[in-house]
């Protein structure tokens, strides 16, 4: 039994001879694999059309002509659609973590959305959850875990915290001083 399994390790793999391996691929097979593939990257999570279309590519059996076929049917059944896409995502990452416009914006672009496309769905996300409900979750939340800003040092980090999140500067500001005083007349009301 060890033997053969030695003897199956340590067999040399023929490599395919050079002709059939510059031959291309049967144009209907091209598409059928890269429809497959398309398929199989979608179960695995959602995607954008300019993403799937990206990761079609990768393989040296695909082409534009396979690529555009596959997208083509898979929107024609609704599986690609960057519109819905683009929707569900903001509202995803809204729902997981309060973030800001830019860093949404941001998550977009690398999921590689259309600019029109994704200024759309951040719209319709902060229509439903404005960005000031969401800034003020981020900061109780913060307050939470490492409680209230006592030093500028806190203060600052807070700052820089809600800036990563993708928070504007200017609502950023307002809400860390707006901490900040309340931080200010609760000692004045406690050391009365």
């Amino acid at each position: 039994m060890e033997t053969m399994y030695r003897q199956r390790r340590n067999r040399q793999i023929k490599p395919q001879d050079e002709e059939s391996a510059r031959r291309p691929l049967d144009p209907q097979k091209a598409r059928e694999r890269t429809l497959q593939r398309a398929v199989k990257l979608l179960a695995a999570k959602p995607r954008s059309i300019a993403e799937l279309r990206e990761r079609l590519l990768e393989k040296d059996w695909s082409n534009d002509e396979a690529v555009d076929a596959a997208i083509a049917k898979l929107s024609e059944y609704g599986y690609v659609n960057d519109e819905q896409f683009a929707q569900s995502f903001a509202a995803s990452r809204v729902r997981q973590k309060p973030i800001g416009r830019t860093r949404l914006a941001r998550d977009l672009q690398m999921k590689k959305v259309p600019k029109e496309v994704a200024d759309a769905a951040i719209k319709a996300t902060y229509e439903e959850t404005p960005e000031e409900t969401l800034i003020d979750e981020a900061i109780s939340k913060r307050i939470r875990l490492r409680g209230r800003p006592q030093t500028r040092e806190e203060t600052k980090s807070l700052f820089d915290h809600l800036l990563r999140r993708g928070f504007s500067h200017d609502l950023v500001i307002r809400k860390v001083r707006a901490l900040s005083s309340s931080d200010i007349d609760e000692a004045d009301v406690d050391g009365e």
